[in-house]
């Protein structure tokens, strides 16, 4: 039950990374696409550069076209270090200010401790896990660098599980909660690992024992 509660949490706390991610892929569509606007600006300066390229036509097309281009792709770039910080934030004064995230107040946890340095090393991890490392390698497929940008991905996804997979241990703890010294506690949730004997269960023994 408690690593259901921890999956339930972490799903409504990606859901608004998604939504977030969602809200500046449309931004960020609508800022590239203003860039068709921009195109007779644009094509005066390229115009200028005709008139001084020496009969150079093609070089003169090519400034015009990577101009579009790297104004694209800085685009693209600065949404996704907008959607880092943002995660990073929102887990990072989330967990100094009250404790838990939106996910795990809704799911009736709570992370401990919640000192700003611990806090601070958890959202990072978390951050790092969820959104940086994949975020890392969709910037490199933009660029083109396919081969890296494959090997980011398989990066990702490894970190994701090396994160995730301690909390069906027996402490429930992720690789950020060890990190980080920290543990999710909650309501009718045991992070101890140990359990207490039922009354009575020595209470015949002998004193000497």
């Amino acid at each position: 039950m408690p690593k259901l509660r921890r999956t339930a949490a972490w799903l409504i706390d990606f859901a608004l990374v998604v939504a977030l991610a969602t809200g500046l892929a449309v931004l960020t569509f609508h800022r590239i696409s203003a860039l068709v606007t921009d195109v007779p600006e644009l094509a005066a300066h390229s115009g200028f550069d005709l008139l001084t390229s020496r009969g150079d036509v093609i070089d003169a097309s090519e400034n015009l076209g990577l101009s579009v281009w790297n104004k694209s792709v800085l685009y693209v770039e600065q949404a996704f270090g907008l959607l880092i910080v943002v995660t990073f934030l929102y887990q990072w004064a989330s967990l100094t200010f009250l404790g838990r995230t939106l996910g795990k107040a809704l799911t009736g946890l709570k992370v401990t401790p919640r000192a700003g340095r611990r806090a601070a090393l958890r959202a990072a991890v978390t951050t790092t896990a969820d959104v940086v490392v994949y975020a890392l390698a969709c910037v490199l497929l933009i660029e083109g660098q396919f081969v890296l940008s494959m090997l980011v991905w398989a990066l990702a996804v490894a970190v994701f599980f090396c994160n995730a997979l301690p909390v069906l241990g027996r402490n429930c703890r992720s690789l950020a909660d060890r990190l980080a010294g920290t543990e999710v506690t909650g309501l009718g949730l045991d992070t101890s690992g140990t359990h207490r004997p039922a009354v009575g269960t020595y209470g015949n023994a002998p004193h000497g024992w």
